[in-house]
């Protein structure tokens, strides 16, 4: 199988091992490998595929899933400002902690920077509300079994980064996917055997203890502090033991 689409097969793989759903696609031709290899996956009963054409309908979705289900929901969009839409929601996902995946295709090193159509500068797009980000490089041929080890072990972080098992800090994660043509199957075969093997018994990856004080020795977690605000008349203010607030002023 041509490069683009040994990844992009292998990506979805590693996402349903690491307990991937739900994803959701705003359809665009530079991410086809990767929408294609999501369509056979649900075609295969392994997640469950909603398709949106706009790409911050998209979003809004994912970020609604996740809330939901706790777990990680990929979305994906093609290339250029499709991937600024994801934005909205990926600040939203970062504030209220939501294990949301922002999967943006790109176009290859060689075509940024060159007035090709639809490209931006995606690497980094969406700065600090991340809590990951990874400009992953170009599928080449060759060296499948080193590629497929980085690429499973890239998409297993991205999950544990995304629900927070490390830190307890769950939030959004970013992976840019630079492709080449050819961008659609040259094959039938959607079989990862041999070298793009994952491991036995559909496990994922790469697996993690996850966060707790013992592990972390009572340091390293972010405290998240609700502060809850609101307007309205002195006297409705108590203090501890019910006595009421003075007055504004005094």
């Amino acid at each position: 199988m041509n490069p683009a689409t040994a990844f992009a097969r292998v990506l979805v793989d590693e996402l349903v091992r690491g307990g991937v759903t739900d994803a959701v696609l705003a359809p665009g031709s530079r991410s086809a490998p990767v929408a294609l290899a999501l369509a056979a996956a649900e075609r295969d009963g392994r997640l469950r595929l909603h398709v949106r054409i706009d790409e911050r309908t998209a979003a809004f979705l994912a970020l609604g899933l996740g809330k939901a289900s706790g777990r990680p929901v990929p979305v994906l969009t093609t290339s250029g400002t499709a991937a600024a839409h994801l934005h909205a929601a990926v600040l939203e996902a970062d504030a209220s902690g939501v294990p949301l995946l922002a999967l943006t295709a790109d176009r290859p090193p060689e075509l940024r920077a060159t007035g090709a159509n639809q490209t931006i500068e995606q690497a980094g797009l969406y700065g600090g509300a991340v809590r990951w980000a990874a400009d992953v490089g170009v599928p080449e041929a060759g060296r499948e079994a080193a590629q497929n080890r980085y690429w499973r072990s890239l998409v297993a972080k991205a999950l544990l980064t995304a629900t927070g098992a490390l830190s307890a800090d769950a939030g959004p994660v970013h992976l840019n996917l630079a492709f080449r043509e050819p961008l659609l199957p040259d094959d039938e075969d959607d079989e990862l055997t041999g070298a793009w093997a994952g491991r036995p018994d559909g496990a994922p990856w790469t697996v993690a203890q996850s966060w707790s004080p013992a592990t972390s020795g009572g340091t390293g977690r972010r405290q998240r502090t609700l502060v809850v605000l609101g307007d309205g008349p002195p006297f409705r203010g108590r203090i501890a033991g019910g006595t009421p607030h003075p007055p504004a002023g005094r």
